[in-house]
């Protein structure tokens, strides 16, 4: 969870949030929509961004995540929050600078880019790149649809003027 108000970024929480992997798969699922369901309400943010899954080489792993990033989507979603999706390489390029950074590179640079963060975990780091992605791609948006000629512009001028609180989703479920 992170604010950003024009260019400057605020950590505000992160976390992980875990299913029972004894239970069944409805179960788990239910798990999942009841964390991030009070994630949403205790933070109450503007918007949520999901990274987008790629292709695994484990059919039925890929169906599971599927199932578990649709939980993703559609909770925040319930709550009348729009739901943004990046492709991982969108995420990295938006963190790092470079589509191909490693996961140690995006941890770094959330670090740099949230002075004080504590992640918590890998997948915490994940999720809030996530987040700096959509805060960043979101402000931007704006821009563009306020007619600014120039809006990327701003954002390396300091001018940028958008404000929100983002929660996301990253990660392996």
């Amino acid at each position: 969870m992170i604010e950003a108000e024009g260019n400057h970024l605020r950590h505000l929480a992160n976390g992980v949030v875990v299913s029972d992997t004894g239970a069944e798969l409805s179960e788990r699922l239910l798990q999942l929509h009841r964390g991030i369901a009070a994630v949403v309400a205790a933070h109450t943010p503007d918007a949520a961004a999901v990274e987008v899954t790629l292709a695994n080489k484990n059919p039925s792993s890929t169906l599971k995540l599927g199932m578990a990033r649709g939980i993703a989507l559609l909770t925040p979603a319930l709550s009348g929050l729009p739901v943004a999706e990046y492709l991982p390489m969108i995420v990295k390029k938006a963190v790092v600078g470079t589509g191909h950074a490693d996961k140690k590179q995006v941890a770094m640079m959330v670090a740099r880019l949230l002075p004080g963060c504590a992640v918590t975990a890998p997948d915490a780091a994940d999720a809030l790149a996530v987040a700096i992605c959509h805060s960043h791609h979101h402000a931007t948006g704006q821009r563009w649809a306020a007619g600014r000629e120039d809006p990327l512009g701003e954002v390396s001028s300091g001018r940028a003027t958008s404000s929100g609180r983002a929660a996301s989703s990253g990660g392996a479920a």
